[in-house]
C-alpha cells in the first residue's frame, strides 16, 4: 500500500499579502495542492491523508465543492481526511452534512473513529477538532483493533491548547504510520511518525523546504504465532512554490554600501529570485557610509533586514579629539568601569553612536 501525506494546506491563506508583491500566494497554495492530487492520479497513490486544517479557516460551502470537484478527478485514491483547528467543526460548519465524492472519508467525529479499506487491508484511525482548542491528550491512549491490518492514525495538534501528545506513547501503541499535522515544519519525530509541515510555507518562521511525504507499507505475517512484520518506507518530497531562506552577510569596514546590496543581488540570483528573504547584515561599517536599508527590499522578495553590523571606530582617536567634552568623558568612563570584553565593546559602540547622532543635530 502506497499512500501521500499532507497537512496544514490552509486553503484561502493569503500570507505576504499586506507586503504588495507582484504574486498571488492563496493561488499558489491552491496550485500546490492541485499539484499533490495530480501526482496521486499519475502515481496510482492508494491513500492520501489530510492530517487537519486542510482549510485556513471554517470553509464556505462554495470553498467545499471546489476542493470536492478537484477530489473528484481521483480515480484511484481514496482520500481520509480530519479538521484541524483552523478548520475546526462549529456548529453550523459546512463540513456538517457535506456531501462528499465518493473516493472521500471525513473523520469527522470529536472522538476517535476510523474507516477500513478492505482491498488495502488498511484501517486509518482519527478525529477531528470541534473547537479551536482541544487540551486533552486523546491521542495517547489508542490503540491498534486489528493487528493484520495496516494501521494509520491521522493526528493533529502536539502542544498545550492543541491536543498534547505523548510522542513515546504513541509510538508504542503499534500503529504502522502515525501522519502528524498542526507544526509547519517537517519533522521526523520516530521512524513511523512524521510531521509533513505545511505545504507552501505561510511565514517568514518556516525555513526549510515544504511538500509532503510519500510512504509504501508492507505488513506481513511472520513465522511467529500472531506475529506481523511491518516495513515502511518515507520519502519527503518537495513541491512549494517558494521557499523562505535567512542569509547572513559578512560587512567589513572596506565595503561600500552598494558592495553590500551586491552581495545580496548575488545571493538571491544564487538560491532562486522566487523565494522569500531575510538578511543578517553582521560586522563591522565605515562609520562614514550610509547604508539605506531600503535598497535591499528593493531587489525583489526580501521580507526583513537585521542590521546587526557595528561602525568601526577608532576610539582612541576619538577620545583624543574629545576628551575636554562629554565624547571624551563617556569614553574614559567606559574604559575605567567594570565592564570588560564584549560588554565594554556594546557600551562603547551604542553609547558613541547615540552621542555623535545628538552632536550632529
Amino acid at each position: 500500500m502506497n499512500f501521500i501525506h499532507v497537512a496544514d494546506i490552509h486553503l484561502g491563506a493569503t500570507p505576504e499579502s499586506e507586503r504588495g508583491f507582484d504574486i498571488n500566494r492563496e493561488k499558489e497554495i491552491y496550485d500546490s495542492f492541485g499539484r499533490v492530487i495530480s501526482e496521486c492520479e499519475k502515481k496510482k497513490i492508494d491513500l492520501l491523508l489530510i492530517s487537519g486544517d486542510l482549510f485556513h479557516k471554517q470553509p464556505l460551502l462554495r470553498e467545499l465543492k471546489e476542493v470536492n470537484y478537484i477530489f473528484s478527478k481521483l480515480t484511484h485514491t481514496k482520500v481520509v481526511l480530519i479538521a484541524g483547528n483552523h478548520d475546526y467543526i462549529g456548529p453550523r460548519s459546512n463540513y456538517l452534512n457535506f456531501n462528499w465524492c465518493d473516493c472521500v472519508s471525513m473523520l469527522s467525529s470529536g472522538e476517535m473513529d476510523s474507516i477500513y479499506f478492505e482491498e488495502l487491508n488498511t484501517e486509518v484511525y482519527g478525529l477531528s477538532y470541534l473547537s479551536r482548542e482541544i487540551f486533552e491528550a486523546k491521542y495517547d491512549g489508542i490503540i491498534p483493533g486489528v493487528e493484520e491490518r495496516i494501521n494509520i492514525l491521522l493526528a493533529h495538534g502536539g502542544n498545550e491548547n492543541n491536543i498534547p501528545i505523548n510522542y513515546k506513547k504513541v509510538d508504542e501503541a503499534g500503529f504502522d504510520y502515525v501522519a502528524l499535522g498542526h507544526f509547519h515544519k517537517p519533522q521526523l519525530i520516530f521512524e513511523r511518525m512524521a510531521y509533513v509541515g505545511s505545504l507552501e510555507p505561510l511565514s517568514k518562521g518556516e525555513p526549510l523546504k515544504h511538500g509532503y511525504y510519500y510512504g509504501e507499507i508492507t505488513k506481513e505475517k511472520t513465522g511467529n504465532k500472531d506475529g506481523y512484520e511491518s516495513n515502511l518506507s518515507l520519502t519527503f518530497v518537495p513541491i512549494a512554490c517558494r521557499e523562505y531562506i535567512t542569509k547572513e552577510i559578512e560587512v567589513t569596514p572596506e565595503m561600500l554600501s552598494t558592495q553590500i546590496v551586491d552581495l545580496a543581488r548575488t545571493i538571491i540570483s544564487e538560491y532562486g529570485c522566487e523565494n522569500f528573504y531575510q538578511f543578517v547584515l553582521v560586522g563591522k561599517t565605515d562609520p562614514s557610509i550610509l547604508l539605506d536599508l531600503e535598497d535591499f527590499y528593493r531587489l525583489g522578495y526580501v521580507t526583513e533586514v537585521l542590521n546587526h553590523t557595528l561602525p568601526d571606530y577608532d576610539f582612541d582617536s576619538l577620545y583624543e579629539e574629545n576628551k575636554d567634552n562629554l565624547i571624551g568623558s563617556y569614553i574614559r568612563r567606559i574604559r575605567e568601569s567594570d565592564a570588560k570584553g564584549n560588554l565594554e565593546n556594546k557600551a562603547l559602540y551604542y553609547g558613541i553612536e547615540a552621542l555623535l547622532n545628538t552632536k550632529e543635530r
